[in-house]
């Protein structure tokens, strides 16, 4: 199988601005989901790896770290609404009259960094053989539902997602739940040209632990994260 894989890397982000150049213990925070690229390229997992983005700084600094930036993306693919889908199709279509089709795509998104190349690549083994169209990785919530979810309102209450949530929540009741953490994503291409989607109804699962799940979104996970990678 032919993998394409795509760090994905637009400079406007909002909640930390420039967040994937933020430096995580002596090093921008891209460049952690580059090295991966860079381990699963030698182990022969992926075909090619690149980084796309619509920042020239991004860009020109990933390419200081070694990356393979062929383009910038357009910026109709890099505003804050864009699908990821709009990015993914436009590195194929860029990419694949000069390197021949791809029978999947990996996603590696700088905001998950803490990966390990190894289990990625035993992960990707098993998804070849299956008959699932994608792989995603989650951690195990070990208590998790509907009844302690609240969505707030702008007059500082809460609106229960569940009208039972006051009768009384007992953990037994309630196995666990494996968590999307968006550290890895793999899709086959026909599938992903065909739905529009990167996760198929069964997709296969690389599970990771709770602690080397973190996905930086706000300023308190880039907190967290420099916490557990910088010791």
């Amino acid at each position: 199988m032919r993998i394409l894989g795509i760090v994905p890397a637009r400079g406007g982000s909002k909640g930390i601005p420039r967040k994937n150049l933020a430096d995580v213990c002596g090093k921008p925070l891209i460049a952690y989901s580059i090295e991966a690229g860079r381990q699963l390229l030698a182990s022969g997992t992926l075909a090619r790896c690149i980084v796309s983005t619509d920042d020239d700084e991004i860009a020109s600094c990933a390419r200081a770290l070694g990356a393979d930036v062929p383009f910038l993306r357009p910026a109709a693919a890099a505003t804050d609404t864009a699908k990821a889908l709009a990015y993914v199709l436009h590195a194929l279509d860029a990419l694949e009259p000069q390197d021949g089709v791809y029978d999947a795509v990996m996603l590696l998104q700088p905001t998950s960094p803490i990966r390990n190349p190894e289990a990625i690549a035993a992960t990707v083994r098993r998804f070849e053989a299956s008959n699932a169209d994608s792989l995603i990785s989650c951690y195990r919530e070990e208590y998790i539902n509907e009844l302690v979810m609240y969505d707030p309102q702008p007059d500082g209450t809460l609106i229960p997602r569940n009208p039972l949530h006051n009768k009384g929540v007992r953990r037994q009741e309630h196995g666990p739940a494996m968590i999307r953490n968006g550290a890895l994503y793999v899709t086959r291409t026909p599938y992903l040209r065909a739905s529009g989607s990167l996760v198929c109804d069964r997709p296969v699962l690389l599970e990771m632990s709770k602690l080397d799940s973190i996905d930086v979104d706000a300023p308190d996970d880039l907190i967290l994260l420099r916490a557990v990678m910088c010791k």
